[in-house]
């Protein structure tokens, strides 16, 4: 079984191919108001490993793209998430309408509110489907797992998925936190062939 991006991710260094996955880039947050890279046009997916990303004040991580100028490509999205309390008194599962956009432009929650304290913070895998098209819609999904930002401390596993209405080819994005910079953490991105 073809190991792709997780292949990379035990093994890869940047620049290196691997077989179907190439790392292409690392990132490393140091309270930066934002993060971009230049995506790929050589790859048929881009993947992005967000590791340990820590917010300077408690928020949602976001993501938007851009086709050649700002940052506010159209988005239509869905979200859910799960959740269970450290003491084990609740847990369950969520529609998410305020992570949910319907053609907006804004930026993109991927992943839960995570919490600014010393211990919290999020892991995301973020993938991009052809994002280079000049055809076709470009289709998105993400997957988190964090810890809450307020009171009594709860896991959270949110799902997110998308696509960018527009066949031009997507050129760059952008990584945020929705109220402040981004403390800490790690961004890779890996285009597979």
């Amino acid at each position: 079984m073809p190991l792709g991006v997780h292949k990379v991710a035990l093994f890869g260094v940047a620049g290196v191919s691997t077989g179907s996955a190439v790392l292409l880039e690392t990132a490393v947050a140091s309270d930066d108001t934002s993060i971009e890279f230049t995506l790929p046009t050589d790859y048929k997916q881009v993947t992005f490993k967000i590791i340990n990303m820590a917010p300077a004040a408690s928020s949602y991580p976001q993501f938007q793209v851009s086709t050649g100028g700002s940052f506010d490509t159209t988005v239509t999205s869905t979200a859910f998430n799960a959740y269970h309390y450290s003491t084990g008194s609740v847990s369950g599962m969520n529609y998410r309408p305020s992570e949910s956009q319907a053609q907006g432009t804004n930026y993109q929650d991927f992943g839960g509110y995570i919490g600014s304290q010393s211990e919290r913070c999020g892991c995301i895998a973020l993938t991009l489907a052809n994002p280079s098209s000049d055809t076709f819609v470009k289709h998105w999904w993400a997957r988190s797992s964090s810890m809450n930002a307020d009171g009594t401390p709860y896991a959270l596993q949110d799902h997110i998925a998308g696509y960018w209405n527009t066949s031009s080819p997507l050129t760059s994005i952008s990584f945020i936190c929705s109220d402040g910079n981004i403390s800490s953490g790690t961004i890779k991105m890996w285009g597979i062939k």
